[in-house]
């Protein structure tokens, strides 16, 4: 299958963070597969529209359609592509990426078992998707890691005296940035020097939630916007812990980047993140929204330098299986049959 056209979100030239679609299909283009993509177009009905036509104009030419699959609105647009390639006797295959897609098996059956069941095969990034599938009884689901280039991730040593936050996510509800705010605001009390970098761009107007909160509240949070993987990765040398709030989620490629760089990770233990992050182990797991389990955990990290050092230390090296050098092997695996 040498021909793919790639069905998704491809939005970082529009200043949204970049996802899969933008990482994965120029690694498979130096693969040596032709690459077609769908959709950079802005509009979300105009988006729409483009994919449906790409994928019709295409119906020769393509072997295969990737389609990046959320568990959000976004999901509507996989529907519909998977739709017009079981009419057009095209070959699918969805990459499972929403840590919220196991819901849809009760608000939408009828709609995922179509999808799933007519897939030449299903792709999920973590072994959450796969076994909340599994357990249903859908059997087509593979495990290929999410990845990075390790190279353009240079490991850095840290001693942690004072937090230096670093934040890293679209500001949109589901991310509950706003929390990263309040967990600043508790470690103010121990650590007058304590900071907070926020990176991402905003999704839902929850970028100016998280600045009235830190204006109300006399912080003097760091607000980057949309910033490059080696504008970001840059500034992850002046940070020192690297915190997740999210409410739901799969298998975030910016926590295998935070491994990779040395920054030691406190994350909500929700959807696919315990997969990732082991307790004490490789990062720290705290409950969904809970401001206080965060500060104590940075607080741990603070006062058990060899265990912060030990957590470090197993992270980066947990990171190998997903450089691209090693998850291509699953792709081409994949692909070339």
């Amino acid at each position: 299958m040498n021909n793919i056209l790639y069905i998704g979100n491809k939005l970082a030239g529009h200043g949204a963070t970049a996802t899969t679609i933008d990482t994965l299909g120029p690694l498979l283009e130096k693969e040596g597969y032709n690459v077609r993509y769908a959709s950079s177009i802005k509009n979300i009905s105009k988006r729409m529209l483009h994919m449906m036509r790409m994928t019709y104009l295409n119906r020769k030419w393509a072997d295969v359609v990737l389609i990046d699959t959320y568990s959000t609105k976004n999901f509507w647009y996989a529907i519909t592509i998977s739709r017009i390639c079981k009419s057009l006797n095209l070959k699918y295959i969805p990459i499972l990426h929403g840590g919220n897609l196991p819901s849809r098996l009760e608000k939408n059956p009828k709609a995922i078992k179509f999808f799933l069941d007519n897939a030449y095969q299903v792709v999920s990034p973590s072994e959450f998707l796969k076994l909340a599938f599994n357990k249903v009884g859908f059997q087509n689901i593979i495990k290929i890691n999410n990845f990075i280039e390790l190279e353009n991730y240079p490991f850095t040593d840290r001693i942690i005296k004072e937090p230096k936050l670093l934040w890293v996510r679209s500001f949109a509800q589901i991310y509950n940035p706003q929390m990263a705010v309040f967990v600043l605001k508790e470690l103010k009390e121990k650590y007058p020097a304590a900071s907070l970098t926020m990176v991402g761009p905003d999704k839902d107007g929850t970028l100016a939630t998280c600045r009235t909160i830190a204006k109300n509240m006399n912080l003097d949070v760091t607000f980057t916007g949309l910033l490059s993987k080696k504008q970001w990765v840059e500034l992850s040398k002046s940070h020192n812990i690297f915190i997740n709030t999210t409410h739901f989620d799969n298998l975030p490629v910016s926590l295998i980047e935070a491994m990779a760089l040395g920054l030691p990770i406190i994350s909500t233990n929700v959807g696919g993140i315990s997969c990732l992050i082991d307790n004490d182990i490789n990062g720290k797991l705290i409950p969904d929204n809970d401001v206080h389990a965060m500060v104590e955990s940075v607080n741990e990290l603070i006062d058990k330098s060899l265990e912060c050092n030990n957590i470090i230390l197993t992270a980066r090296k947990y990171t190998q299986q997903f450089s691209w050098s090693e998850v291509s092997k699953d792709w081409n695996t994949l692909l070339k049959v």
